[in-house]
């Protein structure tokens, strides 16, 4: 009788897109605590061979995964708890890497008007130790900047009713065709997006001059479970989460749902468990990858804030099996929710031409399933612990 061996695991016969082996990598993943971060951490550890150094200065989100590591993944993750603002271990953690991936961002836009100092030093200044320890020791990196890099459409700035709004070429947004428009300096809202763009230059001249090999990710509104947090619950009480979990804090408070100037702005949106796939095929192909920026996005996932609300209003009613409000959305100004210095982007749709080209990837989750799959997890995760909160409030009033 033969004795038949065990079939290899998927993480011992991985291939990259030219059908070359991939070797096992040491990745220093800082930010790896946030919420793109835990869905890439998990996704190494279930698919792959890697080894993950968690930089974070909290593990929340992934302490299923180091706190303490299970048994199978001892030797592949482990979390060290730094800020990366002045940590004298950071280039000792980029030096044990192969790759680095820097996740580690002020990204709320709230944070954009009321703290703009920080917004621009944990943007740009705080990145420029990573950048420059990755080219001195010749290390690859993976930098994650924003869709906001790109700031205003040039059809925004033509009437409202002219026929070319419509062309894609006035708001398509190309990674290396469409310029960077912002607004006045008055509005800091443009703090974050102006930031990711001066370290987004600062990378490609490292490349250009010092051969840092290097690949740049620009999200287009990734969502999913564990996105951002419930202002009073796993965040400030007073904190103003971006647009998704904004509305999911109301939903699951049963407060309508405010929408800033009309709602009237247009985004798209993509599962962060398509967009991870993404980066997944950025960290196994560099020679496919190196020396490009990437739009990650779904742009067949288009709409505008307000039907965003409204479809995140039939959906939470589906979930939870609450009735939704008579009422359940509420129109407020941007001065009132934000503060004074906000301004904002009419459109932002990614062009996918480049990333279909070097990686082949393209998003596969419609805008309802990811909306079900998500809100099911807020509500899972929260709605009990908001009605504590809430009869503690109403105890105490």
């Amino acid at each position: 009788m033969s004795s038949s061996s065990p079939s290899p695991s998927p993480a011992a016969s991985r291939v990259d897109l030219d059908g070359n082996p991939v070797a096992p990598l040491t990745i220093c993943m800082i930010g790896a605590g946030g919420f793109i971060g835990s869905h890439l951490c998990e996704k190494l550890m279930a698919e792959t061979s890697h080894v993950v150094l968690a930089v974070d200065v909290y593990c929340d989100k992934i302490r299923h995964l180091v706190d303490p590591a299970p048994p199978h993944l001892q030797e592949r993750i482990s979390f060290h708890r730094l800020n990366i603002k002045n940590d004298s271990r950071l280039e000792g953690l980029i030096k044990m890497a192969d790759l680095t991936i820097n996740l580690a961002a002020i990204c709320t836009p709230a944070d954009y008007n009321t703290r703009p100092l920080d917004t621009i030093y944990s943007n740009f200044i705080d990145a420029l130790p990573v950048v420059k320890y990755c080219s001195e020791n010749n290390k690859r990196l993976i930098h994650f900047s924003t869709c906001e890099v790109y700031g205003k459409t040039i059809g925004s700035f033509l009437p409202k009713d002219h026929p070319l709004r419509k062309e894609p070429e006035f708001y398509v947004l190309k990674e290396d065709d469409s310029p960077c428009i912002f607004g006045p300096i008055v509005k800091q809202r443009w703090s974050y997006a102006c930031a990711k763009q001066l370290i987004e230059r600062l990378i490609f001249a490292e490349g250009a001059e010092n051969g840092l090999e290097f690949t740049i990710v620009r999200p287009f509104n990734w969502i999913g479970p564990r996105m951002d947090f419930i202002p009073g619950v796993d965040g400030p009480s007073e904190g103003v989460p971006r647009v998704l979990a904004c509305f999911s804090n109301n939903l699951l408070r049963r407060e309508p749902l405010k929408l800033v100037d009309g709602g009237e702005s247009q985004r798209t949106f993509v599962y962060i468990k398509d967009a991870i796939e993404a980066v997944l095929l950025m960290i196994e192909n560099p020679a496919r990858a190196n020396g490009h920026i990437f739009n990650v996005g779904n742009p067949n996932n288009e709409v505008t804030v307000r039907e965003l609300a409204q479809m995140m209003t039939e959906v939470y009613a589906n979930v939870s099996g609450e009735p939704p409000l008579d009422e359940p959305m509420v129109d407020v100004s941007s001065n009132q929710f934000y503060g004074e210095g906000y301004d904002d982007s009419d459109k932002r749709i990614p062009d996918m031409t480049i990333i279909n080209r070097q990686l082949g990837w393209n998003p596969k989750t419609p805008l309802k399933d990811l909306l079900e799959t998500t809100l099911t997890y807020q509500h899972k995760t929260y709605k009990e612990a908001i009605k504590r909160q809430m009869s503690q409030a109403s105890a105490s009033s």
